[in-house]
């Protein structure tokens, strides 16, 4: 097991380190924290994601409380609402804002219209004029008009995050002291819940989890992509499916629980492989890639339980 260091597009987690200030342990802690790792699912039948449906929005809430902390959550419905309450928020310390639509944020090069992606960033002060805050993707101190901003916050073009328009955490306190093992081990019912699937979440039809969903990407796969889906995999979901898992063998490792991080580091190298197949076109081999996947996760959900 190889610890990776690297660029990642983990700005869910960057943001929340930020957020939390000194004290808070790696982004790569945080997002195992937020059970990101511990799942697959195919969102509609079509869009492949290396993470469990629904972990996204209630992930945040979950690390946050697993490290000890609190925060104040808000939504807003029209950006006015949501300006004035950014603009309260700010004065006790950062906030977290997020989920924006990534293709408007007008700072980043070559974003021009909305694209359906997702991110956080880390506010760090709002007025009527402009908003400055830290982007993970990048631009420390970054800065947009404030109209330009809330169009991007009201997120309308993100339908996949159980949240409200305008969503920030923030007012942070920490309410007791965690260290970041004790964290990892009191996520991993968690994990192993969102691994066999939660049945606290309403689920949109056609979506599909777990070793059901890796089959019906393989054969997604052996069919042939289309062009958008092919993408969305070698552009972003195998990279940050690799890394997720990789973060979480490392994680796992760190406390002790090395049968499992065995899986989760297999389960990385099985998802890193498939970005060179894919890329060049190598379906019978992404495919078998796939089938060796598929029972991965309940064999990491045993490890767990």
């Amino acid at each position: 097991m190889h610890p990776y260091i690297g660029s990642g597009p983990y700005c869910y987690a960057n943001s929340l380190a930020m957020a939390l200030g000194p004290t808070a342990p790696s982004p790569s802690t945080i997002e195992v924290l937020t059970g990101s790792p511990f799942g697959m699912h195919l969102l509609g039948g079509r869009l492949p994601l290396f993470d469990p449906y629904g972990w996204d929005d209630r992930g945040i809430d979950d690390a946050i409380a697993l490290l000890g902390w609190t925060c104040r959550r808000q939504g807003a419905d029209d950006g006015e609402q949501a300006l004035a309450l950014l603009h309260e928020a700010v004065k006790t310390g950062p906030v977290l804002a997020g989920p924006l639509e990534m293709g408007l944020l007008r700072h980043v090069p070559g974003m021009t219209g909305p694209i359906g992606a997702d991110h956080f960033v880390t506010v760090l002060e709002a007025d009527d004029t402009q908003v400055l805050f830290h982007d993970p993707y990048g631009c420390p101190y970054a800065t947009l008009p404030t109209q330009d901003f809330l169009a991007a916050w009201r997120a309308d073009t993100i339908t996949f995050y159980h949240a409200e328009p305008y969503t920030m955490r923030g007012n942070f306190r920490q309410a007791r002291a965690v260290t970041s093992e004790a964290a990892l081990r009191a996520a991993l019912p968690g994990a192993v819940a969102w691994l066999r699937g939660r049945d606290d979440l309403a689920v949109p039809p056609g979506t599909i989890g777990g070793a059901t969903a890796v089959h019906h990407l393989a054969d997604l796969v052996t069919d042939g992509l289309d062009p958008e889906t092919h993408d969305h995999l070698t552009q972003f979901a195998i990279r940050v499916g690799a890394r997720r898992l990789a973060d979480a063998a490392t994680a796992l490792t760190s406390i002790g629980r090395d049968g499992a991080a065995t899986i989760a580091t297999r389960q990385a190298r099985l998802v890193g492989s498939l970005q060179h197949d894919l890329v060049n076109g190598h379906t019978d081999s992404a495919t078998q890639t796939l089938q060796q996947l598929a029972p991965t996760y309940d064999q990491l959900a045993a490890a767990l339980s």
